[in-house]
């Protein structure tokens, strides 16, 4: 394992491809590969379309690509309330899918996202806030975005990792947009995301097309997501302690990835 690079703004953490089980890993036959792929290409190109005219198609396209993959959800635990920050571990591009499955809410993501093609526009779409990792001027901006969209009633997912790790190894969660749930008096429920293969972690050099074919192999993938109770703050709570507090109580809840 390599160590961890990167800067508190812009995270990078020490996981790479040795992260995972390779050779080891059952794989499903060629045909149904290729059915997974072109499912796949028609899930997307359908469902960005009827983005155009209908953000409530993103949830449905998730709904889609997880489904021709072979992905399999799992939720334990409270289903959060509207107006809930969910605070959860990164492993996999397929966490965004699947969060958004479950409940409706707004993503926050890294700003280049934005410039993507298609994803960036239909993200957009979404009502994604974005934040800008090379600015930290821009952070109490990003903050009272999120706490506003909490105000409103809207949940917000957010990856206080800032960046994805292969599962045993994780890195801390940053506090800073914890302040968005102390100053809209919202409730923080962190969720834990693991999955039953290390296939599924997106880390190192990976590309999103050498990810999608290493599970679009998998015979099967089960990604299991389990809500802890909510955390309440009180006014004026340390936003450190209550990121610490989120932190530890996704211990015991299938945190660790699978090997």
């Amino acid at each position: 394992m390599t160590a961890p690079v990167g800067t508190f703004w812009q995270p990078a953490s020490g996981c790479d491809d040795r992260c995972r089980d390779g050779r080891a890993v059952r794989r499903a036959g060629p045909v149904a590969v290729v059915m997974r792929l072109v499912a796949l290409v028609a899930v997307l190109l359908g469902g960005l379309a009827m983005a155009v005219l209908d953000s409530a198609a993103l949830r449905a396209m998730a709904r889609g690509i997880l489904a021709v993959l072979g992905v399999r959800l799992v939720w334990r635990g409270p289903a959060p309330r509207p107006g809930s920050l969910l605070v959860a571990n990164h492993v996999s591009w397929l966490d965004v899918l699947a969060l958004a499955t479950v409940l409706p809410a707004r993503m926050v993501a890294k700003h280049d996202v934005r410039a993507w093609p298609g994803i960036g526009g239909a993200a957009v779409r979404a009502g994604t806030i974005f934040i800008d990792r090379t600015r930290p001027s821009a952070l109490p901006g990003t903050v009272a975005e999120v706490a506003g969209a909490l105000r409103a009633g809207h949940s917000v997912v957010l990856f206080p990792e800032g960046t994805t790790y292969c599962g045993p190894e994780r890195g801390p969660f940053r506090s800073a947009l914890f302040q968005s749930a102390i100053d809209a008096g919202a409730p923080v429920v962190p969720v834990s995301i693991g999955y039953d293969s290390t296939e599924a972690a997106f880390v190192g050099d990976d590309t999103l097309g050498e990810s999608i074919m290493r599970i679009a192999r998998l015979p099967r993938l089960t990604l299991t997501m389990a809500a802890a109770p909510a955390l309440r703050p009180d006014p004026g709570a340390d936003r450190r302690a209550l990121a610490r507090a989120a932190q530890s109580s996704l211990a015991g809840r299938g945190y660790h990835l699978a090997a």
